[in-house]
């Protein structure tokens, strides 16, 4: 038997009652004879014809084990799918979601633990609440420095700033290429901050690094959702079930990232990504998602009992642009010779790096 995110109790009770959401971060691997993987994939899962393992780079031809799965002597079954409850009233909306986190929130241990933290308002509820160390990595005069610098500030926590050469970029490239077997651009832009402040972290002395990770997908934090049914990018004609779409894209999200972070040195943890958290978004109306030009509505509402108003109400750019690493990988790959003219041009220098 071997399991990672939940005890073997967790998992056999959840099996059993097809309960997709049985209080856990997420699980994965063998337990009675059979493959199991969490509803989400929150924990990576390969296999090769019999054999499997957490890390792909020990298969010789690995495939995702899929999430919300098990394998049996029987076969590969789904053993259960995330509920869809009817939308509750807002006043319990806001509140079912602010006991949701402090129930997260008291199942974290701090030992070994540092935040990668960008100043945003999924981070910063983090930092709020657990009192480590608080990580941020971009170029010089990046947008999520400035940010983490302020936001640091204001919640008086230590902020160390892990500053990304283009050297750092090179370097790193391959070394995610090999953990996570991708090459595409947008998946390198968005590990490789993820994979330098972890990085950094592990030099510190820490072993695990918590982060903000699913916030986006669970509360409507996506422009595409809030522009639902006229943004061609999600397939629902409402805000609520283009959240429900972006959700159901967190297994091959957080593979990566997972992957990514464990090949730094470090163990993410994400407490965003809680059963308690996912449940009360799930039974979200549209408007404590999306509300006029402001998203993720409920969690800024209930982030109220923590956080100052400044960073309760900040919006926040996605980590590959808020750090400038996708502006400067283009860049390299241009001055590499792979031009803006050329198909994927980023990728194709991702893969030359690669080689």
């Amino acid at each position: 038997m071997t399991l990672q995110g939940a005890s073997p109790t967790v998992v056999r009770a959840a099996i059993q009652r097809s309960d997709p959401l049985p209080g856990s971060r997420g699980f994965a691997g063998e337990i009675d004879g059979m493959l199991v993987r969490d509803m989400l994939g929150r924990y990576p899962l390969f296999v090769d014809g019999e054999t499997w393992a957490f890390d792909p780079t020990e298969l010789d031809d690995p495939h995702p084990f899929p999430a919300g799965h098990i394998r049996t002597q029987q076969g590969l079954e789904r053993w259960g799918s995330l509920p869809d409850p009817s939308p509750a009233e807002p006043s319990d909306g806001v509140a079912a979601v602010q006991s949701a986190l402090e129930r997260a929130f008291s199942t974290i241990d701090t030992d070994g633990l540092a935040i990668a933290f960008s100043g945003g308002l999924d981070s910063a509820l983090l930092a709020a609440v657990f009192d480590v160390p608080l990580y941020v990595v971009g170029f010089p005069d990046s947008h999520d420095v400035e940010a983490a610098e302020r936001g640091a500030e204001l919640l008086d926590s230590d902020l160390t700033v892990v500053e990304v050469t283009h050297a750092d970029l090179e370097r790193a490239v391959p070394e995610i290429v090999a953990a996570t077997g991708r090459t595409n651009a947008m998946d390198i832009q968005i590990a490789l901050p993820l994979y330098l402040v972890a990085e950094r972290v592990a030099t510190d002395g820490f072993d695990r690094l918590a982060l903000g990770q699913g916030a986006d997908e669970l509360f409507g934090g996506y422009a595409k959702v809030a522009k639902a049914p006229t943004d061609p990018r999600v397939d629902s004609d409402t805000v609520r079930g283009a959240t429900r779409e972006m959700i159901e894209t967190l297994p091959d999200q957080l593979e990566r990232d997972v992957l990514t972070i464990r090949a730094a040195g470090v163990e993410p943890v994400a407490p965003l990504l809680h059963d308690a958290i996912v449940e009360a978004a799930l039974g979200l109306p549209g408007e404590l998602l999306v509300e006029g030009d402001t998203r993720k509505v409920a969690l800024r509402e209930a982030a109220w009992r923590w956080l100052p108003e400044e960073l309760a109400t900040r919006e926040k750019k996605a980590v590959q642009y808020g750090s400038l690493v996708a502006r400067e990988l283009d860049r390299l790959a241009r001055q590499a010779g792979f031009k803006r003219r050329m198909d994927d041009h980023v990728t194709q220098y991702v893969e030359s790096l690669s080689r």
